[in-house]
């Protein structure tokens, strides 16, 4: 009778050992989870909080950017620059031309890039839709063109096309607006992209830049 009682005490014993270490691995994995979730969650945050303020710093250089004069900056009185729709040839005062009239039908400027040279009047109305024109000619580097069409390529209300009789190798022209810049990597073209691409300078901001003429 004693051993009986012995060996259920010794069976209770071991089964509460059991389960207290059940419970002991329980409170253990709780705090695993918590712990784990915890670090995820801040983990989560702080990459959110990283995004923000990258994307918060993005804005931040570009209105900055906007709001800077651009070196060597060609200007014209957006007023006596005329913007007439005419079916006739029209001569301009500047290569290639930052405004006046113009064809009642705009270039296709919707980040295309045109391999041969395009009509002036027509371009000049993409110009009034608040497109940036970037036009070079034959003194441009074959990379610096091949850069510039990618860059193109991925801005809405943008085109690029050649023009061999203009003075630079590389030309960036808004309404109103036109810079020479050196090579693909100056500063200045994505200064001028930020400033003027649907910038303040835009006679019909939200104009169309598509359903127009395609070369």
């Amino acid at each position: 009778m004693a051993a009986n009682r012995s060996a259920n005490a010794d069976r209770r014993a071991r089964i509460e050992e059991m389960r207290r270490a059940e419970q002991a691995r329980e409170r253990r994995n709780r705090l695993i989870t918590i712990g784990v979730s915890g670090v995820v969650v801040l983990g989560l945050v702080g990459f959110g909080t990283f995004v923000l303020m990258k994307k918060s710093d993005e804005q931040d250089r570009k209105e900055a950017a906007a709001k800077a004069p651009i070196s060597a900056e060609k200007s014209w009185d957006a007023e006596k620059l005329g913007r007439n729709h005419v079916e006739t040839a029209v001569k301009y005062d500047m290569k290639p031309p930052v405004g006046g009239d113009h064809n009642p039908v705009w270039m296709n400027c919707d980040g295309v890039v045109y391999k041969k040279a395009i009509p002036e009047v027509n371009a000049v109305h993409s110009l009034e839709h608040g497109a940036v024109w970037v036009t070079y000619n034959t003194k441009a580097d074959a990379d610096d063109v091949k850069s510039l069409e990618g860059k193109v390529g991925r801005t809405k209300y943008t085109l690029m096309s050649p023009v061999d009789d203009q003075a630079g190798a590389i030309m960036l022209s808004a309404w109103g607006k036109q810079v020479t810049v050196d090579n693909a990597e100056d500063p200045r073209i994505d200064a001028f992209f930020t400033k003027y691409v649907q910038g303040p300078q835009t006679p019909e901001p939200g104009a169309a830049c598509t359903g127009g003429l395609d070369q």
